[in-house]
């Protein structure tokens, strides 16, 4: 214990506390309120709180000399209750703060109450809620009181002790609420007895529940003059307590809510200790103390004129308190000790004077009582700062190492920071020995580092990997079956060590642990270390080797780690294993195929079983189909895996199969049918080279090819050309002289298949176009039903001309009637007439006096004679261009076919441009007498245009009539 300062002091409270109102006889506090019963019958009440005091007097209206015998205040410091002695018995008073006159509990009279017990749980300033009461003659009863009623609301019995019948000398009480409802703890003492009562509902439920069953209770026997029972309360709770008895100071701790025992009762005392008197007397004789005080580490006991503190954990007498009273008192000595629980602080008191003792930090030291003790944990609990704590694992640390337990040294080792360096401690181990212990130190030094001391861990961890290194190499040489053995101790470092480095990933410099790790050959732990630090390429080279795809292709599908590393080792991963490589493949996103396909060229390349699924063949269809690849490499690379078949079906199906997603004119295939083309060319795929061809629109040539294969077949090709009956029918002349050249029957025969085909031609072909691809001494006899039915069909096909030749005879007849009936429709205007609206002329040459009935016939005449004088200008320069141009010709003609007549050219070479002559003249003819511009088709059509075209609107403009205008312009129209 620290001697420079003391934990107790005491100060003088008040000189003279009873005010002349006697001696004092007890005194009780709470809550920094302290009451005082006089010899005289007085209570006297200090309420340091506000500085207040004020005396009653409990003796008026009783006969002779009346004492106070016990006081008791609440945890509050508002309720009191007193218990007054004298010639006419015992009578006990209830006092409120707020009261001037006390109340008598007249249901106690004669009663001696000894103890009281208060609920600090549920006791407030206005009611007491329920309190217990322990007399002198062994009852318990429970009392309530309301300050607003100034009288009690009951008192009840409780309990009365009848196998031994003693004084209950102190009692305390608590209460907790659970899930059952309310549970009552209730502690009570005689001078030789402790008993202890617990249970649900009210209290007196409680004690009426003892009626049937034995009370709980602990027996020291021994005289004692006063016996008291005190609890130490901490925040508001009781943590443990303490008996002044006979025998010693019975203590322990408190659990509220412990086990239950065998008989119902329940014992909710442990660490229960005793401590014996002996040890408080210096000489033989043993003085037991008259009074007594508890704290939370400490035990206040009364001996004398003297109060000794003595240490609740040690049992050492650690301080004595001395008090400095006057020379009437000290005669007398201390009468007791009280405590005030609520403010922390403990009084002493004689006849006369009140003494205050304080209490200065009382745990400061109780670490070292309790590492003296060897109970580490505790001296732990009650350390104040890391030096504290350091000596505290030294301690433990330097048992454990010389007892040679050098792993529970080590953990302890590693909690001291201040008081032994880092250096020490592991040249302790290294001297030793003990290179696992020094493993363990390192370990548990890294677990108690900061996060901000990145260097020292980094070192610290690299130690302790190359002590694992060491240790796992250790093993293999001391046991060669080591590695087989599941439940070695080999395994198990191994499994440390892994979990070592998953811990230390992260502050483990990756290159020098890399080095480590090779350094000693430990491939499978590099490779793990590598895994956690994401160098993934190590990782799949490593099982690559060893045979394990599997585990490579799982390191692969992780998210983190990049793609690029799966068109690495794509070649190898689909050469070891195919199919789960394919499965990979198939089951990872945002894989570029296009990457795999120099793998799977390779893969493709090696020689498979007739019966083994191509497992390229696979993906790529799975790209094709299920995720509409469009890459022209890997269409190619599937249609070459297919053309390599021996069953060209599949190859058909995807050659046939359209595989565009896009717009409605995309493109209905992606791969390249040149290549395809020359791949099936080369594999003799003829089939699919027809179909090839076919979609190239190379029709003769797939027929061709397709002759060769099956007749059928080219028939269905020929059939394909719709838009082009020439080439359908160069088609089918193919096919049909195929057929007459390669059937090898009877000549009657092969005649009788060669009509057959003509028939399947949908009358495409005929006898005629056939003929020719027959030998020429071949009777005629054998054709004379195909020539039969063909002359009768072109007879049919000569009277359907007929009719329609008539048809059309009798429909020029009708034409020309309806031109001569028009030719004689006119409308006749007068040639000097002028328009309506422009006062324009519109006389012409071919055009007489118009005779109009209505005015609205007559606007449509002016309308078409503007528009006859448009079209005439651009009708006339049109025409006279055209037969300029004649003329020109004619005139070059004439003058080349001079100077060919003197040539040597023969007649029949100088037809044509003869020929070209007459035509150039009939052209001329033509267009000399070419209908009239003012009523021919020209006219006609023109009529369906608008009058006014937007680019005249200026010339429209210029047609506007105007009102009161002095002078019109008369425009003439041209002649």
């Amino acid at each position: 214990m620290d001697q420079g300062r003391q934990v107790f002091t005491v100060d003088l409270l008040e000189r003279y506390a009873a005010k002349g109102r006697g001696d004092i006889t007890c005194m009780a506090a709470g809550n920094d309120v302290i009451v005082i019963g006089t010899s005289r019958g007085w209570i006297i009440r200090h309420d340091f709180r506000v500085g207040d005091s004020y005396d009653i007097d409990l003796s008026v209206g009783r006969p002779g000399d009346q004492s106070i015998h016990r006081v008791f205040v609440d945890p509050g410091g508002s309720h009191c209750i007193a218990t007054v002695v004298g010639p006419g018995g015992a009578e006990t008073f209830y006092t409120h703060a707020k009261w001037t006159k006390p109340r008598v509990l007249s249901k106690l009279k004669g009663l001696v109450v000894n103890a009281v017990a208060w609920i600090r749980q549920q006791i407030t300033e206005v009611s007491t809620k329920e309190v217990i009461l322990g007399t002198e003659n062994g009852q318990l009863h429970e009392l309530a009181v309301d300050e607003k009623d100034k009288k009690e609301k009951y008192i009840k019995f409780l309990f009365e002790l009848k196998e031994l019948p003693e004084a209950f000398m102190g009692l305390q009480m608590e209460m907790a609420s659970i899930i059952n409802g309310t549970r009552y703890y209730v502690m009570a003492v005689t001078p030789t007895r402790l008993y202890s009562f617990t249970g649900f509902g009210s209290l007196e439920t409680v004690f009426s529940s003892y009626l049937d069953r034995t009370v709980h209770f602990m027996e020291l026997p021994g005289n004692i003059l006063k016996s008291e029972l005190h609890f130490y309360i901490k925040q508001r709770r009781a943590v443990h307590f303490a008996w002044l008895s006979g025998a010693g100071i019975y203590h322990g701790g408190l659990n509220f809510g412990g086990q239950s025992s065998s008989s119902g009762n329940e014992n909710f005392i442990e660490n229960k200790a005793l401590l014996d008197y002996s040890k408080l007397s210096e000489g033989a004789e043993v003085v037991k103390p008259n009074s007594m005080a508890l704290s939370e580490f400490h035990f206040l006991l009364l001996l004398g004129n003297k109060v000794k503190v003595v240490n609740r954990i040690s049992e050492n007498i650690i301080e004595e308190l001395q008090f400095d009273q006057n020379s009437d008192s000290a005669s007398k000595g201390i009468i007791g000790l009280c405590s005030d629980a609520t403010a922390g602080l403990f009084y002493a008191y004689d006849e006369n004077s009140i003494f205050q003792v304080s209490i200065n930090d009382e745990g400061r030291d109780m670490w070292k009582v309790y590492l003296n003790m060897k109970e580490y944990a505790a001296a732990l609990a009650n350390c104040r700062d890391p030096f504290q704590r350091d000596q505290v694992y030294l301690v433990q640390a330097e048992a454990a190492f010389s007892s040679k337990d050098y792993f529970r040294a080590a953990s302890f080792y590693a909690k001291i920071n201040f008081i032994l360096s880092f250096e020490e401690v592991t040249l302790k181990f290294i001297s030793a020995g003990e290179q696992d212990a020094l493993r363990t130190f390192l370990l548990r030094k890294l677990d108690n580092l900061e996060k901000n001391d990145k260097c020292q861990i980094t070192m610290i961890s690299t130690w302790a990997t190359e002590l694992y290194l060491d240790k796992i190499n250790r093993l293999l040489l001391e046991d060669d079956s080591a590695l087989e053995n599941s439940n070695s101790e080999y395994q198990s470092i191994i499994k440390e060590f892994r979990a070592f480095l998953s811990d230390s990933k992260d502050v483990l410099d990756e290159t020098t642990t890399m080095k480590l790790l090779e350094s000693y050959g430990r491939v499978e732990e590099l490779v793990y270390f590598a895994s956690l630090k994401g160098q993934y390429e190590i990782v799949v080279h490593y099982y690559i080797q060893q045979g394990e795809a599997k585990k490579a292709l799982e390191v692969l599908q992780k998210p983190s780690v990049p793609v690029d590393l799966q068109y690495k080792f794509a070649p190898d991963l689909i050469a070891l294993d195919g199919y789960e490589t394919v499965e990979s493949w198939m089951a990872t996103k945002n894989l570029n195929p296009r990457k795999l396909i120099p793998a799977m060229m390779r893969y493709s390349s090696e020689p498979h079983a007739k019966n083994e699924t191509h497992e390229v063949i696979k993906y790529l269809e799975y790209c094709v189909h299920r995720l509409h690849n469009e890459d022209p490499g890997v269409h190619n690379l599937l249609l070459s895996l297919y053309a390599k078949q021996e069953d060209d079906n599949t190859l058909l199906r995807f050659l046939q199969f359209k595989f565009g997603k896009g717009p409605e004119n995309g493109p209905e295939f992606f791969y390249d049918p040149k290549y395809a083309l020359r791949l099936c060319l080369k594999e003799k795929r003829m089939r699919a080279c027809v179909h090839i061809y076919s979609m190239m629109s190379m029709h003769e040539e797939a027929v061709a090819l397709a002759l060769q294969v099956d007749s059928e077949l080219a028939m269905a090709e020929a059939d394909k050309v719709e838009d082009d009956e020439d080439l359908r029918k160069k088609l089918w002349l193919m096919i049909a002289k195929h057929v007459v050249e390669q059937e090898k029957g009877t000549k009657r025969e092969n005649i009788r298949k060669a009509i057959a085909f003509l028939k399947e031609t949908d009358g495409l072909l005929k006898i005629e176009d056939i003929l020719p691809f027959f030998p020429d001494f071949t009777l005629i006899d054998d054709f004379k039903e195909a020539i039969c039915s063909s002359l009768e069909d072109y007879n049919k096909q000569i009277e359907q001309l007929k009719e329609e030749m008539n048809d059309a005879t009798h429909g020029a007849d009708n034409i020309r009637k309806d031109i001569s009936a028009l030719a004689q429709r006119c409308t006749v205007i007068d040639r000097d007439e002028e328009c309506g609206l422009s006062e324009v002329r519109t006389l012409f040459a071919c055009l007489q006096n118009v005779v109009a009935p209505t005015s609205k016939q007559r606007s449509v005449i002016i309308a078409l004679a503007h528009t006859v004088i448009q079209i005439e200008s651009v009708g006339k320069m049109l025409q006279a261009e055209y037969i300029l141009d004649l003329q020109k010709q004619l005139t070059l003609m004439g003058s080349e076919a001079r100077r060919e007549s003197n040539g040597t050219l023969s007649s029949e070479e100088s037809i044509p441009s003869m020929t070209t002559v007459d035509k150039l003249r009939s052209q001329l003819d033509d267009a000399i007498a070419s209908e009239c511009p003012f009523c021919g088709d020209l006219m006609i059509r023109e009529i369906s245009l608008p009058f006014i075209r937007p680019e005249e609107e200026q010339h429209v403009l210029s047609w506007e009539i105007k009102p009161n205008v002095g002078s019109q312009r008369n425009i003439s129209l041209p002649a």
